[in-house]
């Protein structure tokens, strides 16, 4: 099977997608990214930015509908987790395959 050209995922950019699996603005965003981190990853604002411009482009999310004007919300969409999964497969077979080549 082919590799996605996007592939692998930025360990920022993999966050951004895990943490948009529900809508969410940007200083929610940042803030499930330290979260689901375990605080290993924080960003400043304009990274963040920088990668929703790109992730947008690349249709792995869209803006959706929101109750307050002043805020962008943001929704991962079909594609994004679709490569979200593929990534996350791709790390498992790392996984797997290093725990077999440590323990034999």
């Amino acid at each position: 099977m082919k590799r996605d050209k996007q592939l692998p995922l930025t360990e920022t950019v993999y966050y951004i997608l895990l943490a948009l699996l529900e809508p969410a603005h940007g200083y929610l965003i940042l803030q499930k990214v330290e979260e689901l981190s375990g605080g290993q990853v924080r960003m400043a604002a304009g990274t963040l930015y920088g990668a929703i411009e790109n992730l947008l482009k690349l249709k792995f999310i869209q803006p959706v509908p929101s109750d307050d004007s002043r805020r962008k919300v943001y929704l991962i969409t079909d594609r994004g987790k679709e490569i979200l999964h593929l990534d996350l497969e791709r790390m498992k077979h790392m996984i797997q395959i290093t725990e077999k080549t440590f323990i034999t």
